[in-house]
């Protein structure tokens, strides 16, 4: 246990270029350590998830560092979002009687739907854990999350991914690029939404 905590205390304080060392120490096992590491965010949120998608950026390239963080990191959203539904109903009732406004959220989560998750999917410094697990507690619908978190997700990796690659050679072009990616896969996301409450 004490080799675990160390392990953790060691990977919240390195930087980019040492996490990008200790990530290259693991190459044998492919891309693996790229898509665990974002994985174990999920559950851990302390772990620093900015560095590990810009790390995976820097080190598979940005298509595959793009891939292996998506992958990662909604896998481990999902396993979070399966737990809460599967075993959180006892705790979606005590956290309603002991925080009225909890209620308010799963209310607000249930009727919006696919925007809030979306929105929070798309920052990286959101409370994504407790997303997650608020989603799992309420009622949403499993294809409404899914669609939200994945689309979410993969607005939040691209923009880390495109902003943190070869990041001494950043030009205005990328960050303009990011900025439109973010306008459009909301538009987007808003007419799936139009459309799938609709039906």
């Amino acid at each position: 246990m004490n080799t675990l905590h160390e392990w953790m205390s060691e990977i919240k304080s390195m930087d980019l270029q040492q996490l990008e060392q200790m990530l290259q120490k693991f190459s044998n096992y492919g891309p693996l350590p790229g898509i665990l590491l974002p994985f174990s965010e999920a559950f851990l949120p302390f772990l620093p998830l900015f560095l590990f998608i810009a790390a995976n950026a820097n080190i598979y390239g940005l298509g595959f560092g793009f891939l292996f963080s998506w992958i990662g990191v909604c896998a481990g959203s999902l396993c979070m979002f399966g737990l809460a539904r599967t075993f959180g109903s006892g705790l979606g009732m005590w956290l309603e009687r002991r925080f009225p406004r909890a209620g308010k959220f799963l209310d607000w989560l249930e009727r919006r739907g696919f925007t809030p998750v979306f929105l929070l999917s798309c920052f990286p410094f959101s409370p994504s854990v407790l997303v997650n697990l608020a989603s799992g507690l309420s009622s949403l619908p499993f294809r409404t999350y899914l669609m939200a978190l994945l689309l979410g997700k993969a607005v939040m990796i691209f923009i880390i991914s495109l902003l943190s690659f070869n990041i001494g050679e950043l030009a205005p072009w990328r960050i303009a690029l990011a900025a439109v990616v973010v306008v459009l896969m909301w538009l987007g996301g808003k007419k799936l939404e139009t459309r799938y409450l609709a039906k």
